[in-house]
């Protein structure tokens, strides 16, 4: 009897938690807005023709010059804010300039209303303190870890027993194990690394201030400081939508109330749109389903998994439309080998179909990743780009992780358009280094195990994708 009432609790919890109504103001669509101020901005880390390392990075370095710009308020929205790091691999030192920047601008004026807005994961769940976010609430910021409980659990079977068995204890304490995400973070609870199984992130990339607003594929996290990364930065009333998509995720640890902005609507040639969650993955598939014979679909990808855009792009590709996939390998992170998951299974499926029109390169990683997250429409009359934080796949773009992304749309002559469009040609085409590399030069790491763990962890959503 016991047995068969805990299966029915345990099951019970799992569908609840798996279905529930997302809290208000998620999966968020904004106004469409229009502007002829739209920057394209890149992080890329490669080698030269030479096979020397070089990297051309802008997106923190805008940051932090945006930073010193305002004199109202600042909202910072970042998944990662730390400098832990797994390999001492002497990483840029990006958390401590953007802390340093965002200190000293507070100093400067003392009215400056900060808000910084971050995941857990950045204190291990409770385990201990990070001193950067400690700093930041010394000088007064407001320090906000998102609560994410109210969220739908995209790791549903076990966070069912989890929510059972393990909730009730807790996570704060003294810890006693290595810490999992870094050799030099602190050590951690075996509570906190029961948390981190549940696969919940704000994963949300956003820069805010009363002058400008920057939407990011990157991290101020200086173990990611090496990575290729992809961001937007827009002006004008759109900063309207995006304080109201982050008052959203503030809400869910009922904690305050974000400054506003009231702008000017502005006429322009670009259309923009902020995009959370959901909504992502709904405007990806709208256009791909538009595109046909004749227009080319760029993607620069980090993770890709999600079944409902693999399908799409193939599609498109059947139709004539020219789909060209550049995606990181997956086989390291941070100095650490991995099995190349998901994206060499995906990858080899998608060969595997004989799509004449759809072709994969590899980002030709060394100790970095290729971390963008970016689609990008060709067409006759009108381009369209999409990208942000939100990675291809079941977590980011089913309602799971909180994600931002904005939709840019306009004339393909239009300076952010030219720019998307020169950045894929450049890595495709590996014009002034080694970008990517062919499809055939990962195809041999797919391995029976390799494939049959992807479909598993696929048919059981016990997945970081």
């Amino acid at each position: 009897m016991v047995p068969l009432f805990l299966i029915l609790l345990v099951s019970s919890n799992i569908m609840v938690h798996a279905l529930k109504e997302l809290p208000p103001g998620l999966s968020y669509e904004g106004t469409v807005h229009t502007t002829d101020h739209v920057r394209f901005l890149s992080d890329l880390t490669y080698m030269d023709d030479n096979g020397k390392l070089k990297m051309e990075h802008e997106i923190f370095e805008r940051i932090n010059s945006a930073i010193t710009e305002a004199d109202k308020f600042i909202v910072l929205d970042m998944f990662l804010f730390n400098a832990y790091y797994k390999q001492d691999g002497d990483y840029p030192k990006i958390t401590d300039t953007i802390a340093n920047a965002l200190i000293t601008q507070k100093q400067k004026h003392k009215n400056l209303d900060v808000w910084i807005i971050t995941d857990e994961i950045n204190i291990t769940y409770g385990s201990h303190k990070t001193s950067h976010l400690e700093r930041f609430e010394k000088e007064g910021f407001n320090v906000v870890y998102t609560n994410l409980e109210p969220l739908r659990d995209s790791n549903p079977i076990y966070s069912g027993f989890w929510r059972i068995f393990f909730q009730w204890f807790g996570q704060s304490g003294k810890g006693w194990l290595p810490n999992p995400l870094a050799e030099n973070a602190p050590d951690v609870t075996v509570r906190a690394c029961l948390e981190l199984l549940n696969l919940k992130a704000n994963h949300r990339k956003v820069f805010i201030s009363d002058k400008t607003a920057i939407v990011s594929s990157a991290n101020p996290h200086d173990e990611s400081g090496f990575n290729s990364n992809i961001a937007f930065e827009m002006g004008g009333t759109v900063i309207g939508d995006l304080l109201t998509s982050e008052q959203a995720a503030l809400d869910l640890s009922e904690s305050g109330r974000l400054p506003a902005l009231k702008g000017v609507p502005k006429t322009g040639e670009l259309n923009v749109q902020v995009l959370t969650e959901g909504k992502i993955q709904k405007h990806i598939l709208r256009e791909i389903d538009k595109s046909a014979e004749g227009d080319t679909i760029w993607v620069g990808m980090f993770y890709l998994a999600d079944r409902d855009v693999i399908e799409a792009m193939d599609a498109a590709g059947q139709r004539g439309a020219t789909v060209n996939i550049i995606l990181d390998p997956n086989t390291n992170a941070f100095g650490t080998q991995k099995a190349g998951l998901p994206n060499i299974p995906v990858a080899a499926e998608l060969i595997e179909r004989g799509n004449d029109n759809l072709h994969i390169r590899w980002y030709n990683t060394g100790k970095e990743q290729y971390h963008s997250k970016l689609i990008y429409f060709q067409r006759d009359n009108e381009d369209v780009v999409i990208g942000g934080s939100a990675n291809f796949t079941r977590r980011n773009l089913d309602d799971y992780n909180l994600e931002t992304d904005v939709k840019i749309w306009g004339p393909s002559t239009a300076p952010v358009m030219q720019d998307v469009g020169q950045y894929f040609t450049r890595l495709w085409n590996n014009k002034g280094g080694k970008f990517t590399v062919h499809y055939k030069e990962n195809q041999n790491t797919l391995t029976p195990i390799k494939y049959i763990g992807y479909w598993l962890q696929n048919i059981f959503q016990f997945t970081t994708f």
